[in-house]
């Protein structure tokens, strides 16, 4: 059996400010983006929160070698809880350009530093709200 895990976010309305947050902060490509007035079916009535037919009902960015998939979601009700994303660099000086980068306007959880794990890892939560764990590899036993 072959299988893919894509994340998927959902921003409440804050989509577009995102992409173009991770498109600063991280280098991402947005490869996709389609709004919900542009979808070639309406969502059902009453689904979608009025005001939102100009929001991101569904987009696709990569981020070095990984793809996340992004919407504005129905409302703006969205709460991104329990999980981060880890973001892996070959070296320390992109992992600190990255860690400071999504940590502007967001929360520093556990400032870059060497664990035994990792020559350099770092927990932050940006200004959307999504987790990072941004790290350079250990050694491997």
């Amino acid at each position: 059996m072959s299988s893919t895990i894509t994340p998927y976010l959902f921003f409440a309305g804050r989509c577009e400010e995102a992409l173009n947050f991770y498109q600063t902060a991280l280098g991402a490509n947005v490869e996709m983006l389609m709004r919900f007035r542009e979808s070639p079916e309406p969502p059902p009535p009453g689904m979608l929160q009025a005001g939102f037919e100009n929001k991101v009902m569904h987009a696709s960015l990569i981020i070095g070698e990984a793809r996340l998939m992004a919407s504005d979601g129905c409302n703006d009700q969205s709460k991104f809880d329990g999980f981060r994303l880890a973001l892996t660099f070959a070296t320390k000086e992109e992992a600190s350009k990255a860690f400071n980068a999504l940590a502007e306007g967001g929360s520093i959880q556990m400032p870059l530093c060497e664990t035994f794990w990792s020559p350099c890892y770092g927990m932050v939560t940006d200004q959307f709200n999504v987790g990072w764990m941004v790290m350079v590899p250990g050694e491997q036993p």
